[in-house]
């Protein structure tokens, strides 16, 4: 099995160095973990598209992406380097390709926003991003901040998908339908911005039930709805240790800001039923690839083991104190925003840096080999 990996590793990292993707597209879906411009086009307060945002992206200017650099997602969706480096998996020395999506999927761009004005033609086909900062499993949850529900979401594929066809054609469309990675982040703020917050929720669900709501209506509906609109494989990601959040810290933490046990056990509860609603869907649904992309162990790994992956400050993030600012209370005026994010896990009080995001990239390549097998 390990040497199976690094065959297939090796034959995609030559293939993008000769310029051939080894998959057509990348198609995204989310929240603010993956959205890299969709809510700039929306009437919403959840925005990042304002300084300091974006200080450390390509042209230092902030884009919609909710960092001070790259997402990990386009930290494993284009094409830079393909750097071979030794890493140690269940202890045996294994090759591995270290990069970002452009990296190592060899797209020469990140999909775009699509509902940015410029994502049209030829940009379409190597896929789109349809993530939406707040939007959330539940079309509830991006109600209440005015985001673009993952129903919604869903729509505007099935509007993307008749684009591509006039522009390429129904067989070439229909190649890329079936033969690109589908991306789903989201869930965090399912829990952070609906359920914690809402007393009524709370009376109605347990976390339990609040979880099985999730996912046995929204979750695996709509992997049977892409599965319908040709999508074969989908890679979900799983929630992070949400008690370990800057914000959570302070909202449902104590003075010693520590991570929230109690938050990270209802993660933890989550993941395990997102695993089995895969196992399901896998087992009903023919030819589906779909893989459960565990963030939350290398995203503990980092907050238990700061120095081991060159961050000074995991408690605390670089926008301001540090302690609550997000999207218009990171701004230009925080006072006290760090001058080195590269210290740094969190560039706000939800998001990680793009120090964090090139080593969850990392951390996830070898979850989603079989994805591009």
């Amino acid at each position: 099995m390990i040497l199976l990996l690094v065959l297939q590793l090796l034959v995609s990292c030559l293939r993008v160095s000769e310029g051939q993707p080894p998959v057509p597209g990348v198609i995204i879906f989310g929240d603010s973990t993956v959205d890299v411009g969709n809510n700039n086009n929306l009437l919403t307060l959840v925005k990042a598209n304002f300084p300091p945002y974006g200080r450390d992206f390509l042209d230092h200017s902030p884009t919609g992406r909710f960092s001070n650099g790259k997402l990990a997602i386009d930290l494993t969706s284009a094409k830079n380097r393909c750097v071979y480096a030794i890493y140690h998996y269940k202890n045996l020395p294994l090759l591995f390709v270290h990069g970002s999506a452009v990296d190592y999927l060899g797209f020469t761009s990140y999909p775009p926003a699509y509902l940015d004005k410029e994502a049209s033609g030829d940009d379409l086909l190597n896929g789109a991003n349809f993530a939406s900062a707040s939007s959330g499993f539940l079309d509830s949850t991006a109600t209440l901040y005015r985001a673009v529900s993952l129903t919604q979401q869903l729509r505007y594929y099935k509007e993307y998908q008749a684009k591509v066809e006039r522009i390429a054609g129904k067989a070439k469309a229909a190649e890329l339908f079936a033969g690109s990675i589908y991306v789903l982040s989201t869930g965090s703020s399912d829990f952070l911005q609906n359920y914690y917050i809402n007393p009524l929720l709370r009376l109605v669900y347990s976390t339990d039930q609040f979880s099985d709501l999730l996912l046995l209506q929204s979750f695996t509906k709509f992997v049977q709805n892409l599965y319908s609109l040709g999508a074969r494989r989908i890679g979900v990601t799983s929630l992070p240790p949400v008690g370990c959040l800057p914000a959570s810290i302070t909202l449902f933490g104590g003075l010693g800001r520590g991570c929230v046990g109690r938050l990270n056990d209802d993660a933890v509860a989550f993941n395990r039923k997102l695993n089995a609603a895969a196992e399901a869907l896998k087992r009903s649904h023919q030819g589906l690839k779909l893989v459960v992309l565990d963030i939350y162990n290398p995203f503990l790994n980092i907050v238990h083991n700061p120095e081991d992956n060159g961050f000074v400050q995991v408690r605390k993030a670089c926008c301001g104190t540090g302690t609550l600012e997000t999207s218009l209370l990171c701004n230009a005026a925080s006072l006290g925003t760090c001058s080195n994010a590269t210290e740094y896990m969190f560039w706000d009080s939800f998001h990680l840096t793009e120090a964090a995001n090139v080593i969850l990239a990392d951390a996830l390549l070898l979850q989603g080999i079989e994805l591009i097998s």
